[in-house]
């Protein structure tokens, strides 16, 4: 599936098919994907908890709202983020590239984060975490599956189930699986000149 395709076609589907086995070879390439996930200076501050076990699924879905997909989709990932990853080895970050690079880019890391503060570094995470559910659903789209972002639990308790460390947050949840039910129609788009400004919002 090409693209343009998996964007049009990707929504957010509540009803999967607990019955159906994700091929092994579709979820490594479902993963190896995801980890192309874009992320600033290259940090990769995301981090993936798949809930597999049946009693944490169940338990996961017991802390969003009760939610089915949570337990019959095949994949049920939460994507959390490591607010500190900017200083923990971040040369690892920059390791293939030329020395030069290294050399420009490995400090500035440091520099810049130290000196922003922990809003920024949330809003890092969180913007991550956006990019990564977004790519781990259009990847899933275009292997044939059908997905949905989650924001409908309680962090607190879901962080207590997958063990949290203090320098993380959860973005959000995101599950995959064969849908067993299409979602509902689109709700309606805004149009384009609502949404879409030239250099500024106007007046």
């Amino acid at each position: 599936m090409d693209t343009f395709t998996a964007i049009a076609e990707r929504r957010a589907v509540k009803h999967y098919d607990p019955s159906f086995v994700l091929p092994v070879a579709d979820e490594k390439k479902l993963f190896e994907h995801l980890l192309l996930a874009p992320t600033s200076f290259n940090i990769q501050n995301w981090r993936f908890v798949v809930v597999r076990d049946p009693a944490q699924k169940k338990a996961v879905r017991a802390a969003a709202w009760n939610q089915a997909q949570i337990e019959e989709a095949q994949l049920t990932v939460v994507i959390c983020g490591d607010l500190k990853a900017w200083d923990k080895s971040p040369e690892r970050y920059w390791r293939n590239s030329p020395p030069a690079t290294q050399e420009m880019l490995v400090p500035m890391i440091r520099q810049f984060y130290s000196n922003a503060g922990p809003q920024v570094e949330r809003d890092e995470v969180m913007r991550s975490a956006g990019i990564a559910g977004q790519t781990l659903m259009l990847a899933a789209k275009s292997l044939g599956y059908d997905s949905c972002p989650m924001i409908g639990f309680d962090p607190v308790a879901v962080g207590k189930l997958i063990d949290l460390p203090a320098d993380h947050v959860i973005g959000m949840i995101v599950v995959v699986g064969k849908a067993l039910k299409p979602a509902h129609p689109r709700g309606g788009q805004l149009a384009m000149d609502e949404v879409i400004f030239t250099d500024r919002f106007p007046e």
